[in-house]
């Protein structure tokens, strides 16, 4: 099992307790709300139940369905690709390892949903004013923070250059 503690894998715990709340608020959101019912925690948040059949920000929600196959597929082969690139990372590079495993959590996390349900659960909705942002989930937090980690990765220096320049 080296390849869990030498590689980016070994943030392995971290992806799974991303699916794991993922998928426990989603259930939770199902069975205790109605469609579109929302319930104010906050002055500019809520609790919404929303369905999404497109991609981020609803992209391609309304096009009659073939989307589903087509963000079923890409989230597969985005997980199995980003995956095998964990496999690789070196142990000095967990800003990049930590960016991967909370990318490929939240794909499957969102994959799952499309998988059962033919669509993707939302309930975290901010707003302000008349101002909204789209209704989001666990798993979409998790993509988010993963992207900008990579973003902060890819401006950090790379550490073997900088062994090697000791």
């Amino acid at each position: 099992m080296s390849i869990f503690k030498e590689s980016g894998w070994r943030f392995w715990w971290l992806a799974i307790l991303v699916l794991v709340a993922d998928q426990l608020t989603k259930v939770w959101v199902i069975q205790n709300f109605e469609f579109g019912e929302s319930i104010q925690l906050l002055p500019v948040f809520n609790f919404t139940y929303a369905r999404n059949y497109g991609a981020a920000f609803s992209f391609l929600g309304d096009a009659g369905g073939w989307q589903r196959w087509l963000f079923t597929g890409i989230a597969v082969v985005v997980s199995i690709a980003l995956s095998v690139w964990l496999t690789k990372l070196k142990r000095q590079q967990w800003k990049l390892s930590l960016a991967l495993v909370l990318i490929v959590a939240g794909a499957i996390g969102n994959l799952i949903d499309r998988s059962l349900y033919g669509y993707v659960v939302d309930f975290l909705h901010v707003y302000y004013q008349q101002w909204h942002y789209p209704v989001f989930n666990i798993a979409d937090c998790a993509i988010t923070i993963g992207a900008a980690l990579l973003i902060w990765d890819s401006f950090s220096p790379d550490l073997s250059e900088e062994s090697n320049q000791k």
